[in-house]
């Protein structure tokens, strides 16, 4: 007998059930066209409606699938209406009409019937799972394909428990009801930890939804969870210094100092909390540890530094680590120019500084011809306008004098001379230099 199934013009219909019936569409590689899921074949008779005069056949097969059918002969005809009365519960049937066929599978329900009573997970002594120990009766709701393989119907049972995820919003842990779909009753089911205390409901399943009869247990007590879990969060102070070198692609560190503020989120069964600091990235050999959640480090040595996060629950069996963090600090570098313009109206070169990288301390004195002190700076991003008690200097050669430290050791013993120009603008809209020419646009210097 052929084992294609083609699309049948006519009806599957039951009558005699108490209940409605449950219809499945298969996949179209099962060969069948329905799932019949009956709450008691007790006492039904499923009927077939044609839609043309031919004769109507009607086959029953079992494990063996649509190859191994056998006719069958008990039939009552009606007009266009054949008839079975005494149906064979979790069966396929095959109803031929001329050269059309359905297959269809018909269930009896009453004998995988679904019964819960309950549901108590082991101590949690498992890091990453959590398992659960199911009473209750219902076997697999198997049936056959048309080619005899074996397939098992999703009861889609749901097993609902607690659980922590990190928020959207990347700020906090929140609690969410968590939904694990079960296929079948399982005396044994394993899930991932809960990351929180919880109790574990199991509900069930769809056919006895469908018919108003759904049950649901609940585990006893609370579930105290063992499972830990760690966020981190690594933000570096901004500092834009327009004469501070920075390095080039640095996610962290730079130019030195760099400050970074170190914070961890821990799940609820974190009892232990530290931040480790190495030189090397597999932390084989720790230079720094804090017990804290929030660390704000300054970084002013040269070299690269890994920073990560370890939180255990309350006897040490359970760990979770953070992703480490790669922290590079530059080498100093400190250049002193010796000519700037102050009071330029567009503000170019107006402003004498130094251009550094590095440098964690920094003492620079500036000075006139005589040997006063113009002006004092004790942090390399700061320098001098040109002016003293509020008034611009006269033009001429002054003096600097810098000691500094880089985060490399690196010590700069420093001094030279800074030559003030002065800017003033040309009444004919260019400028000139001394015993220069006037060019086109600008102004003039003395």
């Amino acid at each position: 007998m052929a084992c294609v199934a083609l699309l049948a013009q006519s009806q599957v219909r039951f009558t005699g059930n108490s209940k409605a019936i449950y219809e499945e569409t298969p996949a179209k590689s099962t060969g069948l066209n329905k799932i019949y899921v009956l709450y008691d074949t007790d006492g039904v008779s499923m009927h077939y409606d044609a839609m043309t005069d031919q004769k109507v056949v009607w086959y029953v097969y079992g494990e063996g699938g649509g190859g191994y059918a056998t006719e069958l002969t008990d039939i009552k005809t009606n007009g266009r209406e054949t008839t079975l009365n005494d149906i064979s519960a979790n069966k396929g049937y095959i109803i031929e009409e001329g050269t059309d066929r359905t297959f269809v599978w018909v269930v009896n329900y009453k004998e995988y019937y679904l019964r819960l009573h309950s549901i108590e997970p082991e101590d949690a002594s498992d890091c990453g799972t959590a398992t659960l120990h199911v009473n209750g009766t219902g076997k697999d709701i198997g049936y056959y394909t048309i080619t005899g393989a074996h397939q098992v119907l999703d009861r889609k049972m749901k097993l609902s428990y607690k659980t922590l995820v990190w928020s959207d919003d990347e700020t906090s842990w929140i609690q969410v009801d968590t939904l694990e779909m079960q296929s079948g009753l399982k005396s044994t089911i394993v899930v991932p930890a809960p990351l929180c205390n919880t109790t574990f409901s199991l509900w069930g399943d769809r056919f006895l939804q469908f018919w108003d009869e759904n049950v649901e247990i609940e585990s006893r007590g609370t579930y105290m969870t063992n499972a830990v879990d760690v966020h981190t969060t690594a933000v570096q102070q901004e500092r834009n210094n327009d004469n501070e070198k920075q390095e080039q692609g640095a996610t962290l560190g730079g130019s030195a100092p760099v400050t970074i503020t170190f914070t961890s989120y821990c799940t609820d069964a974190v009892e232990h909390k530290e931040w480790q600091m190495s030189y090397d990235s597999d932390f084989n050999n720790l230079v720094l540890r804090l017990n804290q959640d929030e660390v704000e480090q300054t970084f002013e040595e040269a070299g690269t530094f890994y920073w990560r996060f370890v939180g255990s629950n309350a006897d040490g069996s359970c760990e979770a680590y953070s992703e480490p963090y790669t922290v590079n600090i530059g080498e100093s570098e400190l250049y002193c120019p010796n000519v700037f313009t102050p009071d330029t109206p567009d503000g170019n070169n107006d402003v004498w500084k130094v251009s550094y990288k590095s440098i964690v301390e920094f003492h620079c004195w500036i000075f006139n011809m005589w040997g006063n002190k113009i002006i004092e700076l004790t942090d390399p991003s700061q320098g001098w306008d040109g002016t003293y008690g509020g008034k611009l200097v006269k033009p001429g050669v002054y003096y600097y004098v810098i000691q500094a430290k880089g985060s490399d050791g690196k010590k700069y013993k420093l001094s030279g001379d800074i030559n003030i120009i002065r800017y003033k603008e040309n009444p004919y809209g260019g400028g000139y230099s001394d015993g220069g020419t006037v060019p086109d646009g600008g102004g003039v210097v003395e």
